[in-house]
């Protein structure tokens, strides 16, 4: 896999091959110091499998592309629970990953077609959220927040004001006191703002991308939880 990788990285000039590791724990060392866009991993490695590594960095940036190439299909159902954007199967051909690197290539460049997004009703809720953070104690309207993003063992709460809230709340704690008709737990490390949704767009095979509006960060979303959302707006 090596091989092919290196020759694609060769004829790729927007493509940049950045390091190799022997196994998972060299990978997420390399992962940390490099943190590049996207990885390619084999399922099975000495040390962390490849699942495990994936499952890793995608709690410490969620939007890293990551691909499997392995000779076991048998692991493709294990890969794509963590969003892995392609499952190539060895032996293949370098074609085949090359149309790879061009699809990701196209996600990461496209500029978001926008998906059409009805207006939820505004039901009554809670007005307001009282948030303990690093610098002490918040109070934010419902509607001023926009998104909040895991960051490891952070929580991010991205306001319509540009202000950013770090809390060591987990998602899943501030999801309970969130109103669930303005609120949507679109993936492990993502919640939005309903009404602020301005498109949804393919990324990858399971996953897509949620623009927000009003906010230069995305966030993503499980084909799953994108079927769930489709039902709130119907």
């Amino acid at each position: 896999m090596r091989m092919i990788v290196r020759k694609l990285i060769e004829r790729a000039d927007d493509y940049v091959l950045v390091g190799e590791a022997e196994n998972g724990e060299e990978l997420l060392a390399l992962f940390d110091e490099e943190r590049p866009e996207v990885v390619f991993m084999d399922v099975e490695m000495p040390g962390l499998t490849g699942v495990e590594c994936a499952r890793i960095i995608q709690d410490k940036a969620p939007k890293t592309v990551i691909i499997f190439a392995t000779a076991h299909e048998e692991y493709m159902s294990d890969a794509f629970e963590v969003y892995a954007f392609d499952y190539l199967v060895k032996p293949f051909r370098i074609e085949r990953a090359a149309n790879t690197l061009n699809l990701i290539r196209e996600r990461l460049r496209m500029h978001p077609q926008a998906t059409a997004i009805k207006q939820i009703p505004h039901t009554q809720s809670p007005a307001r959220l009282m948030l303990q953070h690093r610098d002490g104690v918040s109070f934010l309207d419902m509607s001023d927040i926009l998104m909040i993003q895991r960051e490891e063992r952070t929580s991010v709460i991205f306001t319509a004001s540009g202000a950013r809230l770090f809390t060591s709340d987990s998602l899943n704690k501030l999801e309970e006191r969130l109103p669930e008709n303005i609120f949507f737990r679109a993936h492990k490390s993502y919640i939005v703002n309903m009404n602020h949704i301005e498109s949804i767009t393919p990324y990858g095979r399971w996953t897509f991308v949620i623009k927000i509006r009003g906010l230069e960060q995305d966030a993503l979303i499980t084909y799953e939880r994108f079927e769930e959302l489709q039902t709130r707006f119907a």
